[in-house]
């Protein structure tokens, strides 16, 4: 029997792969014989990335790109397919949120710069969409690929205190189906776009409201969240991967337009 979950031999690129999250998921799928293009707007952080899947006998290539620049963009997928060949799955995995754009004791909604919001909806959102337009024209000329989105808790929930972010994330979800819909019925019937939306995973831009500084104890929010989260801890990055593989693979050849929670239930749970 083939392995419908089989991703190798699978060109995929991923923005935001410098990362915690999405080079966990880079990682993964190398391990699983794919094709890897880490995209970053940090070269170092790209680089050692792809230093670590070739070390482990993967094979990996690592590309600088601003999401927020259409021809960086533009020239990131000319050398993903010089170096590896026409990009199967895209996965938008840049994101992120910003201090600034955090209200708290210090910065109130109402004095929030707007700067600071605008930089992270569009981090997130224009992050998400300007691939989808370049890869995706590709998959389009082509009449097959796949496109994942990283959607958030936020998306289904919003969170006190992060407005922009979570307003970001819920377009992104929107996004996700609206682009579903418009490849399915304009170019593709085999083209596929779908979401994961990670639970509370620590990283370099939540660590700053989840955990003291001083300490690495959890803030009053940290312990929140872990009281709300029905499994009673945060993520681990490797946890992602289990979905990204079944949203890449097969196994989800009749899946397009969803937005899959990975939580540990928190968003199940009404608080009591």
């Amino acid at each position: 029997m083939s392995n419908m979950f089989d991703v190798s031999g699978k060109i995929v690129a991923i923005t935001g792969a410098g990362g915690v999250l999405c080079g966990a998921m880079a990682k993964e799928l190398a391990a699983a014989g794919a094709k890897v293009a880490v995209l970053d707007l940090s070269e170092p952080g790209a680089q050692k990335v792809a230093d670590q899947i070739t070390s482990s006998g993967g094979k990996a290539v690592a590309v600088k790109c601003n999401v927020l620049d259409k021809q960086s963009v533009i020239d990131a997928e000319k050398q993903v397919i010089s170096k590896l060949g026409p990009v199967d799955i895209l996965i938008n995995g840049a994101g992120g949120n910003k201090k600034e754009a955090t209200a708290n004791a210090e910065m109130s909604f109402f004095d929030m710069p707007a700067d600071a919001i605008r930089f992270v909806f569009d981090l997130n959102f224009i992050g998400t969409l300007l691939p989808s337009q370049v890869f995706g024209k590709s998959m389009a000329d082509r009449g097959d690929g796949i496109i994942i989105n990283i959607s958030s808790m936020n998306a289904f929930r919003p969170l006190t205190r992060i407005a922009a972010y979570s307003a970001a994330k819920a377009a992104i979800s929107n996004f996700t189906q609206w682009l579903a819909v418009h490849m399915c019925q304009n170019y593709s019937k085999t083209i596929r776009v779908n979401a994961i939306a990670p639970g509370f995973f620590l990283t370099a831009q939540n660590r700053f409201l989840l955990t003291e500084e001083a300490t690495g104890n959890l803030t009053a929010r940290g312990k929140t969240i872990v009281e709300h989260t029905p499994m009673g801890r945060f993520g681990e990055a490797s946890e992602l991967t289990g979905t990204l593989i079944w949203l890449c693979s097969d196994a989800a050849k009749f899946v397009t337009g969803i937005v899959v929670p990975v939580d540990g239930g928190f968003s199940a749970f009404s608080g009591v």
